[in-house]
């Protein structure tokens, strides 16, 4: 029984050791040099992309489930208004290009998805990790740098927190 439980524990461990080992990005923080493929099969350079201006980089545990499709949605209907302000948007999960692609094109999105399998921007961004899914994040740069960021990030209310920060008179 002792065998067992030393075996679960050491299973366990290894299976959630994403989500305690993640450091996440500080504010003022530069935007990670990271590049991944999109949706496409494009590759992204993130840095390059979010130089000049405001980028958000969101994070969503899977592709065309309830929450993250509320999430992506919300950024979807408030796209104008966003854009309005400047701002670039990148989703990020761990699923592959053709489950973006899908997920994309069902949901009308856009902006691009970052099929991140291997999770080099997960990691880039110290997001956590439960199996192989990121957790719900959000992060707002403005000429690669960090100003904001939702670390339990909302689903269907993502553009409009985002939105709130942009309003504040400091930004």
């Amino acid at each position: 029984m002792k065998a067992i439980t030393q075996l679960l524990t050491a299973a366990s461990a290894t299976l959630f050791a994403g989500s305690a080992l993640a450091q996440t990005l500080a504010l003022g923080a530069p935007l990670p040099a990271v590049e991944q493929k999109n949706q496409d099969g494009q590759l992204v350079k993130l840095a390059e992309a979010g130089a000049k201006g405001y980028t958000l980089v969101y994070f969503y545990p899977k592709a065309d489930t309830p929450g993250c499709t509320k999430q992506a949605c919300s950024l979807r209907d408030s796209y104008a208004k966003l854009t309005d302000q400047a701002v670039k948007i990148f989703g990020v999960s761990t699923d592959k290009v053709e489950a973006q692609k899908a997920f994309k094109d069902k949901y009308k999105l856009p902006f691009d998805l970052l099929a991140d399998a291997d999770q080099k921007v997960v990691t880039a961004f110290g997001v956590p990790t439960t199996l192989t899914f990121a957790k719900r994040q959000a992060f707002l740069f403005k000429d690669g740098k960090l100003v904001w960021s939702d670390l339990s990030a909302s689903t269907d209310k993502q553009a409009e927190d985002v939105l709130k920060f942009l309003a504040t008179p400091a930004n």
